[in-house]
């Protein structure tokens, strides 16, 4: 499967994968695994997404803010495989939270943006396990970060 085709075919639009802000790295390979460092919901126009779900923010606002969130994974994908997508095996994992109110229980609902977005792009190699965590905050007051990991061919 040709997952930069999918890419095509689905008119996704990748952002540029962000350098990391703080004293880590954004990817790294050991063995066969890729691990992504936590992708934080950014709008196409680079401005964060901001808001607590359940408060500022309903379900479908964070389904779509995850989607961001996966498509900055796929974007630090690219750039770790020095832009070869076919690199991927499979995704393995990914882990979401959510920023969200003591009440909210749509996390699952949320990620599921992350997860689809990860599926419509690699196909059967996207699909993955995953958690959808509640948090009470989220770095800069976004409302959606997500990590993962991936393997290589």
């Amino acid at each position: 499967m040709n997952f930069e085709d999918n890419i095509k075919k689905n008119d996704i639009v990748l952002p540029k994968a962000a350098d990391p802000v703080g004293s880590y790295v954004a990817t790294k390979i050991s063995g066969k695994f890729l691990f992504i460092s936590g992708q934080i919901s950014i709008d196409a126009n680079g401005q964060l997404i901001k808001g607590k779900l359940g408060k500022e923010l309903n379900t479908e606002d964070g389904y779509k803010a995850a989607q961001r969130c996966a498509l900055n994974i796929t974007a630090q994908v690219k750039k770790a495989c020095n832009g070869d997508l076919s690199k991927v095996k499979s995704c393995l994992k990914l882990t979401g939270f959510v920023n969200s109110t003591d009440d909210f229980i749509d996390q699952p609902k949320v990620i599921n943006g992350a997860s689809d977005l990860i599926s419509l792009v690699f196909g059967d190699a996207g699909i993955h396990t995953r958690a959808a965590v509640s948090t009470n905050s989220l770095p800069l007051g976004v409302s959606v970060e997500v990590d993962a990991i991936f393997e290589l061919n």
